[in-house]
């Protein structure tokens, strides 16, 4: 029989018993460490983080501010819309509620494509929209069947609409969602819970104003992140209205008169720079892109060969044709290459010398003898062409430039382009090739290499009628804080042409006149019973013709027809509106973009409120 050994196990015990006191003591003071550690030395930081997970910041986005004519009307506003959403932690089956929702409203591919690209980027239990801005019958057909859909509500929310659609899309722009394109650009804080950004037009260039500044609320929440109370909150600052020169009244004459033509129209109040018509032709509703547009319908956009999407005002680059001449014979006045008597023979065809190269006039059999003013009134091309050679490419670009040609006028919307006003250096750099004699002759028929924009156009003729005084087109007038009603005018910049001699302005506006007003004037259809006109035409080849080939309209397609232009203001005595038109493929300039202009001006002076708005605000 073993004898146990009770020394050796107690020993053993005692060991084992040591052992472990030493493990449970170190733990301890592990703990005891850590325990300072967190509640005394990183107190202040787990206090902070505790804080900011019962606590959370969420941002009010303001209420974007309006956009109104001049004369009041609303232009572009907030509308209350109604939009269904899913919360997706409430629904068991997504792809059957989808299929089911769409047995009771509209619902394409389109909206399904959205609904699973914004659903990735919130939480499970936020709500995600499936379709926006319902129709009144379409809430009511879902009321009916709310019951059926848990986690699917219809939620109210403020869009942006413009109730003046295709009429106001190229001058207002439109808003859409913040892209990361627009993040990279833009203050994240300002823009916190904001969805939305002007993309183009004036929504894009007052931006900031329209806006305002986000507001604050402090919430609890609890460990799900629910709301659970308001703990504070400071409101946000609504952006500023915005009120405009234009009169959409006169936009909706303007449009009107381009019925069944494309092209483009500019008016401006000479006096001040004010924009008082902008239309581009054809145009496309704005409030499609505020939500989203469908692949479908930006296709049907982008694929329409007339180019709704295309600001022709702004970014359409046209040889001027025949509009050009009466700057160039300031040009040829000015700088005292020409008297305003100087003659010029016109047998229809005009040579350099030492060339056989025949330059034609429009009118094949000639003019005859013609002076400054006949030139302008007879649109000859043969007299401008004489004077373009003896100006020379460098006096004629550096007079032009002065009118704003080859340069963006600086107009209060983005994307406007230059034109082209072309030079030696512009030659040499683009085409690496001289600047050649016949040329500079063709420039001084607004033909060739020389592109201006209907914007330029206008601007320019809005020089020549307030006698030298270039004012910065402006499309917006005044800013108007919501609720005091404090006004901020937007500046009005103007510079000087210079002038060597009055009458020499005057003899040209008195040919332009005569475009109108006298008896073999280009333009003289549109004369008025009610004021006098002063106006040029012009007609603007799209391709070039052969030396001995003959332009026949009725025999070439639409597409390569000659573009129409008229420029012009008016009344006489004391200009209170330019025009420029510029009718694509339209042919005549006096037999089709004239009578537009025309509609346009008596659109403007013979309205019962025009004194109103003819008041001089320079």
């Amino acid at each position: 029989m073993q004898l146990k050994d009770t020394i050796g196990e107690s020993q053993a015990f005692l060991n084992r018993a040591i052992v472990a006191g030493i493990l449970v003591l170190a733990a301890v003071l592990v703990v005891l460490y850590r325990m300072v550690q967190l509640q005394v030395v990183d107190h202040e930081h787990f206090t902070t983080l505790s804080r900011e997970n019962r606590v959370k910041v969420v941002p009010l986005p303001p209420t974007r501010g309006l956009i109104y004519d001049s004369q009041g009307v609303l232009l572009a506003q907030n509308r209350p819309a109604y939009s269904l959403e899913i919360t997706p932690e409430q629904v068991d089956d997504l792809d059957a509620t989808l299929a089911e929702l769409a047995n009771i409203i509209t619902i394409d591919a389109d909206d399904i494509e959205r609904f699973w690209h914004l659903k990735k980027r919130k939480r499970r239990f936020d709500s995600v929209p499936i379709r926006v801005n319902l129709s009144p019958d379409e809430t009511a057909q879902f009321a009916v069947h709310r019951h059926r859909f848990p986690g699917v509500d219809i939620k109210a929310q403020l869009l942006r609409h413009y109730p003046h659609d295709v009429k106001t899309t190229h001058v207002l722009g439109y808003v859409g969602r913040i892209s990361q394109r627009d993040i990279e650009q833009i203050d994240g804080s300002n823009y916190a819970g904001t969805s939305h950004i002007g993309k183009n037009g004036v929504e894009k260039t007052y931006e900031s104003a329209l806006h305002g500044a986000v507001g604050l609320e402090q919430i609890e929440v609890n460990a799900a992140g629910r709301r659970v109370r308001t703990l504070s909150q400071t409101a946000p600052e609504p952006g500023v209205d915005v009120h405009l020169h234009l009169d959409i009244r006169l936009q909706e004459i303007t449009m009107q008169a381009f019925e069944g033509y494309n092209g483009a129209a500019v008016a401006i109040n000479p006096k001040n720079g004010g924009i008082l018509a902008f239309v581009s032709q054809p145009g496309y509703d704005p409030n499609l892109f505020v939500e989203g547009i469908s692949t479908r319908d930006y296709k049907t956009l982008q694929e329409d060969d007339k180019r709704p999407l295309y600001n022709r005002a702004l970014r359409g680059q046209y040889p001027p044709g025949s509009t050009v001449k009466p700057f160039m014979g300031l040009a040829g006045l000015e700088q005292d290459v020409v008297q305003y008597d100087s003659t010029v023979y016109c047998p229809g065809f005009f040579q350099l010398p030492g060339n056989s190269h025949r330059y034609r006039d429009w009118k094949k059999v000639g003019h005859g003898t013609m002076d400054l003013r006949d030139s302008i009134v007879q649109s000859c091309d043969v007299f401008f062409y004489k004077l373009a050679y003896e100006l020379g490419i460098d006096r004629l670009h550096d007079y032009l430039q002065e009118f704003g040609f080859g340069g963006r006028t600086g107009i209060d919307l983005t994307g406007e382009t230059t034109g082209l006003l072309p030079s030696r250096e512009w030659k040499r750099r683009s085409r690496r090739q001289p600047w050649y004699p016949g040329e500079t002759l063709i420039m001084g028929i607004g033909q060739g290499y020389f592109l201006t924009t209907p914007l330029q156009l206008a601007a320019a003729t809005a020089a020549i009628a307030n006698n030298g005084t270039f004012y910065t087109p402006r499309v917006v007038e005044y800013l108007r804080t919501r609720g005091t009603g404090e006004i901020t005018p937007i500046p009005k910049n103007s510079r000087s042409i210079p002038i060597a001699s009055p009458q020499n302005w005057q003899d040209v506006r008195d040919g332009m006149a005569d475009v109108v007003e006298g008896r073999r004037g280009t333009a003289t259809k549109i004369r008025s019973e009610q004021y006098r006109i002063a106006g040029k035409t012009g007609t603007a080849q799209v391709f070039t013709i052969a030396q001995d080939a003959e332009y026949d309209e009725e025999t070439i397609a639409e597409k390569l027809r000659d573009h129409a232009l008229f420029v012009a203001y008016a009344p006489i005595e004391d200009p209170q509106i330019a025009v420029a038109v510029v009718v694509e493929n339209g042919g005549s300039g006096g037999a089709v973009a004239a009578p537009i202009a025309r509609i346009i001006m008596d659109g403007y002076l013979l309205r019962s409120d025009a004194k109103e708005n003819t008041v001089d605000e320079s």
